[in-house]
C-alpha cells in the first residue's frame, strides 16, 4: 500500500455546517436515538414553555400525543420573537429553530433562570424531526413557518390574527435518525409532567394521547408539599403536614419539602432548575449537613439524647425520610458521570444556612412532631450499631480472599471481575444443574434456599442477619450502606435467574428490592441482569426448539409442519432443564436472552417497590387490579 493513500490533509477536514452535525451525530446533543433519546425531544421542547413559565409569562402548557406519533406542545406565553435578527438577516424564529445554541437562555437578559437538559435547543429537535410546524401568537396575528429535517420550507409568514399569545410547535421524529423506536410512551411522558408540575407550583400541563383517547390534567398549587404526599403515598406519614421552606438569597430560590414516614430507607431527590440531579451536588451536602446538626442541637437541648451518648449520624436522621429540595439558580453547573451533579459551591451555604434556620423554628414550635422525629432517630442509631457488629461477618479483607466465602457459593476461576458473571439460582436442584452446566471459568452459582427478606419491612441490623441477604453480599465483595465500593465488586454481571412463576417472580422482585435500596449503585453500573429461562421445548424427530412465549412456541410449532407430531414441554421451574439444557438456553453468552435491570425514573421506582413490598395492603391491590391485564405466562 502507497504511503499516498494514507495523505492526511485539509481535505479530510469535515466542517459540519450548523444543524448537519447534529444529524451525524444525534448521541452527543440527545444521548442516545433510542426510547430514551426520543422522549429527550418532547422535553426540550417543554422546557422553553416551563421557562416562559419561570419568567411569569405562561400559565398553561398543552402536550398532545397525535395518532401518528406525532407531538404538538401549546403554551400561552409571549411566543417566540418573530422580529428580523439584523446579523443573520432572517427572522428570530427562524435562527431559534435553525441556529445551535440560539436563544434567550445565552445573553442573560431573556430569562434570569432556564431550566432545559443543558440548553442544546429546540433547533436539535428540529434537525432530528422529519417535519416541524411552528406557529407563533403575537403583536396580533399567528405566524407560521414549516421545516422538514431542519430546513425551512419557506420564511416566515401570517397566516390569521389573534389577540391571544404563545407558541405551538409540532414534530415528527425522523425514523432515519431513531431507528429502535419512533412510538412514544404515554407512562414516560406523564411521569416526567407530573414531576415538572410539581416542580413548578401553579403551572397547568395537560397530556392527552389521541391513540388512546386518554388525558391528564397536572396542576399542583402546594409544589413540593403534594410532591413529598404524593411520594409517601403508601407509607404512613409520622407527621400529617410535611415541613416546607421557601426562599431566595442572592437570585438563588430555595424550596424543601420533607416528612418523615414509618420506613426504615430515605428517600431524597434534589433538582436544579427542574432538572433531576440524581448525583446529588452541592444542594443536597447543604441540606444533608443542615438536617443532621440542627437535630443533633434540639435533641440535646432537649434532653433526648444524653450526655454521654454520641450523636446521630446522617444516616440516623434521614432513617424514613422523604424530602425534595429544589434549587433554581441563574447558571447551573452540572458535574458527574452523567451531567446530574451540580457543583456551585455558593449554593451549598445558601441552603445550608436557609434550611437550617427554618427547620429549627418548625421543631421548637411542634414538640410533638419533633419528639416522633428523634424518637425514630434514636431506634436507628440503636439498630446501626447492631447492624455494624451484623456487618463483620459480610466483610472480607480483600477480593481474593476465598476462605470466608459462602459454603454454597461455586465461584469462577477467573479473578477478572469484568469478564466474571454471578448466576444467583432459585433453589438447588437448579443451582445444581446450573453447576455442573456452566463455564467455570467465568461463571459463578450461587443457589438461594427459599426466599430472602423482605428488605422493605426491616431495619439494616435485621437485614444482615438474615443468611441468604448475606451469602450474596460476601459472594459480591462490595460491602454494604456506608462501606459500599462498587470498585471491589467481583463480577460484573449478577444475574437473577429464578422459575417463571409466582414464586419465581415474588423471589426476583425481593431480590431488586434488596439491590435497589441498599446496593442502588450496583443497578445503576448496569450490574444486574434477569435470565430468561425458555417456558417451552418443542421437539420433532430429535431436534429441539426453545420457546419463551406461547407466540414463538406456535410458530415453531408451524415452522414444523402442519399435521406433523411435534412434543411439546412447558418447564414448570428450572430445575427441570438437565445441566445441558440450561446452559443452552439461559447461560450460554451466544445463545441466551438476559434483561439488564436499568432504573429510568428513581421516583417512581421507590413508589413501585414501596407499593409491592411495603405494608399497605391498598395501593398494591390498586396496583394489581391496574396492572394484571398486561400478564403472560402466569403460572399459579
Amino acid at each position: 500500500m502507497s504511503l499516498e493513500q494514507h495523505t492526511y490533509d485539509e481535505s479530510q477536514i469535515q466542517v459540519l455546517e450548523g444543524l448537519e452535525a447534529v444529524r451525524k451525530r444525534p448521541g452527543m446533543y440527545i444521548g442516545s436515538t433510542s426510547g430514551k433519546g426520543l422522549h429527550h425531544l418532547v422535553w426540550e421542547v417543554v422546557d422553553n414553555s416551563i421557562d416562559e413559565a419561570l419568567a411569569g409569562y405562561c400559565s398553561r402548557i398543552e402536550v398532545i400525543i397525535h395518532e401518528n406519533n406525532s407531538i404538538t406542545v401549546i403554551d400561552n406565553g409571549r411566543g417566540i420573537p418573530v422580529g428580523e435578527n439584523t446579523k443573520l438577516k432572517k427572522s428570530t424564529l427562524e435562527v431559534v429553530m435553525t441556529v445551535l445554541h440560539a436563544g434567550g437562555k445565552f445573553g442573560g437578559e431573556g430569562y434570569k433562570v432556564s431550566g432545559g437538559l443543558h440548553g442544546v435547543g429546540i433547533s436539535v429537535v428540529n434537525a432530528l424531526s422529519e417535519l416541524v410546524i411552528v406557529q407563533v401568537k403575537r403583536e396580533g396575528h399567528i405566524y407560521q413557518q414549516e421545516y422538514r429535517k431542519g430546513a425551512p420550507q419557506y420564511d416566515i409568514k401570517i397566516i390569521g390574527d389573534t389577540t391571544e399569545t404563545g407558541t405551538q410547535t409540532t414534530f415528527t421524529p425522523d425514523s432515519e435518525i431513531f431507528t429502535e423506536t419512533t412510538v412514544f410512551d404515554y407512562e414516560t411522558l406523564q411521569s416526567r409532567i407530573r414531576e415538572l408540575a410539581f416542580l413548578n407550583k401553579g403551572i397547568e400541563i395537560v397530556l392527552s394521547d389521541e391513540r388512546t383517547g386518554v388525558s391528564n390534567t397536572f396542576m399542583f398549587e402546594g409544589g413540593l408539599i403534594e410532591f413529598v404526599k404524593y411520594l409517601n403515598r403508601t407509607r404512613e406519614p409520622l407527621h400529617e403536614q410535611p415541613i416546607y421552606v421557601e426562599g431566595s438569597k442572592d437570585h438563588i430560590h430555595v424550596e424543601v419539602a420533607l416528612q418523615y414516614n414509618d420506613s426504615y430507607t430515605e428517600n431524597i431527590h434534589s433538582f436544579a432548575n427542574n432538572i433531576n440531579t440524581h448525583e446529588g451536588g452541592t444542594h443536597e451536602s447543604g441540606f444533608k449537613s443542615a438536617l443532621t446538626r440542627i437535630i443533633n442541637d434540639y435533641a440535646r437541648k432537649t434532653n433526648l439524647i444524653k450526655d454521654n451518648d454520641s450523636n446521630f449520624s446522617g444516616d440516623d436522621v434521614r432513617e424514613g425520610l422523604t424530602a425534595i429540595i429544589s434549587v433554581k439558580i441563574p447558571e447551573p453547573q452540572f458535574e458527574g458521570q452523567t451531567k446530574t451533579k451540580l457543583g456551585n459551591s455558593e449554593v451549598r451555604g445558601i441552603v445550608e444556612s436557609f434550611f437550617a434556620e427554618k427547620l429549627q423554628e418548625f421543631l421548637e414550635e411542634n414538640p410533638s412532631v419533633s419528639r416522633k422525629i428523634i424518637e425514630k432517630g434514636l431506634q436507628a442509631a440503636r439498630a446501626r450499631e447492631a447492624a455494624r457488629k451484623a456487618r463483620e461477618l459480610t466483610r472480607r479483607k480483600s477480593a481474593l480472599e476465598v476462605g470466608s466465602l459462602p459454603g454454597k457459593l461455586a465461584d469462577c476461576s477467573s479473578k477478572d471481575a469484568s469478564i466474571s458473571e454471578l448466576y444467583i439460582v432459585e433453589g438447588d436442584s437448579a443451582g445444581g444443574s446450573a453447576k455442573q452446566g456452566r463455564d467455570r471459568h467465568f461463571q459463578a452459582i450461587l443457589p438461594l434456599r427459599g426466599k430472602i427478606l423482605n428488605v422493605e419491612k426491616a431495619r439494616l441490623d435485621r437485614i444482615l442477619g438474615n443468611a441468604e441477604i448475606r451469602a450474596i453480599i460476601t459472594a459480591l465483595g462490595t460491602g454494604i450502606s456506608d462501606d459500599f465500593d462498587l470498585a471491589k465488586a467481583r463480577y460484573h454481571k449478577i444475574i437473577i435467574m429464578t422459575d417463571a412463576d409466582v414464586d419465581g417472580a415474588h423471589i426476583r422482585t425481593l431480590m431488586l428490592t434488596f439491590f435497589y435500596r441498599y446496593m442502588r449503585q450496583i443497578i445503576d453500573a448496569g450490574y444486574i441482569y434477569i435470565a430468561q429461562p425458555p417456558l417451552f421445548k418443542v421437539e420433532r424427530n430429535k431436534v429441539i426448539r426453545y420457546a419463551q412465549t406461547e407466540k414463538e412456541r406456535d410458530r415453531i410449532i408451524a415452522e414444523f409442519g402442519e399435521g406433523v407430531k411435534v412434543n411439546v414441554q412447558r418447564y414448570k421451574g428450572l430445575g427441570e432443564m438437565n445441566a445441558t439444557q440450561l446452559w443452552e438456553t439461559t447461560m450460554d453468552p451466544e445463545s441466551r436472552t438476559m434483561l439488564q435491570v436499568t432504573i429510568e425514573d428513581a421516583i417512581e421506582a421507590d413508589v413501585v417497590f414501596d407499593t409491592l413490598m411495603g405494608d399497605n395492603v391498598e395501593p398494591r391491590r390498586d396496583f394489581i387490579q391496574k396492572y394484571a391485564r398486561y400478564v403472560t405466562n402466569l403460572d399459579v
